[in-house]
């Protein structure tokens, strides 16, 4: 049966894995496109870091995708005396049902899930009370020039797509787990080339990835950064804070919760 069942799904794992190297190469085609088109410095950094991820990515599904493929041309085994052990063993779920009868102290799923939640609003509580800091590691640039009084960042607004205007397309606070990119959007007004600016982004309170560089995009307009972790991103709350010369100029969270994605929320 086991056979069978490795017959069966391989062509379907094969055919998955091709089909994500063909999108993220795709990606990545659009992404050289866009950084040499780009009339921006600040388009071509990011299109540049995108180009980058996404051939990584490839080559490593298109590396999974040939060792799938010689796991499944290889020459079969004999494995009877393997599927005779699984038919012959017996899960131990009596030994189980008495281990957990003879220690009535330990927790039953209904307390665990308490604790858990328990734990999870401390965590939520000590993460929001929490006065933001800039880390050193991007804190490394001495600004040319001074921050004034009326330089201003908007709000983030963060989705998953922006459109040609670098304004984010069905903006919301919740997103689900998984692997894609999340884009935050923002207007300036009245900043500086030569300003010393940095974002910082977090997960539950610690932080995850940033940058810092001096202004170079001129007094006015829209800008965005964008967060694609290599692991996914994990339930939690993630959050962006922009520094200008030391200063936090703003800062906004979401949610990554799959349950409430289901929910509608």
């Amino acid at each position: 049966m086991s056979v069978v069942f490795t017959e069966t799904i391989i062509p379907w794992i094969l055919g998955t894995l091709l089909l994500l190297v063909v999108f993220t190469f795709g990606v990545a085609v659009k992404s050289w496109r866009d950084m040499k088109q780009s009339p921006y410095f600040f388009m071509r950094r990011q299109a540049e870091k995108r180009l980058q991820t996404y051939l990584s990515t490839s080559l490593v599904l298109l590396l999974l995708t040939t060792a799938v493929s010689a796991y499944a041309w290889r020459n079969p085994t004999d494995n009877i005396n393997r599927v005779a052990l699984l038919v012959n063993a017996k899960p131990p779920r009596d030994e189980i049902v008495k281990l957990v009868e003879s220690n009535p102290s330990a927790p039953n799923s209904v307390d665990l899930v308490q604790t858990l939640d328990t734990q999870q609003e401390a965590a939520t509580s000590t993460y929001t009370s929490t006065k933001p800091i800039l880390p050193s590691e991007f804190d490394q640039y001495d600004p040319t020039a001074k921050l004034k009084d009326n330089t201003e960042l908007g709000s983030l607004s963060f989705s998953t797509e922006i459109d040609d205007r670098y304004e984010a397309v069905n903006p919301g606070k919740i997103f689900g787990e998984g692997f894609y990119t999340l884009y935050a959007t923002f207007d300036y007004s009245e900043m500086e080339d030569g300003m010393a600016w940095a974002w910082v982004w977090r997960h539950n309170g610690q932080v995850v990835e940033g940058g810092n560089e001096l202004w170079n995009y001129g007094n006015d307009g829209p800008g965005y950064i964008y967060l694609n972790p290599e692991e996914g991103f994990q339930p939690g709350d993630y959050s962006l804070d922009v520094w200008v010369n030391g200063e936090l100029l703003t800062r906004s969270a979401i949610t990554i919760n799959n349950a409430a994605i289901s929910a509608g929320n």
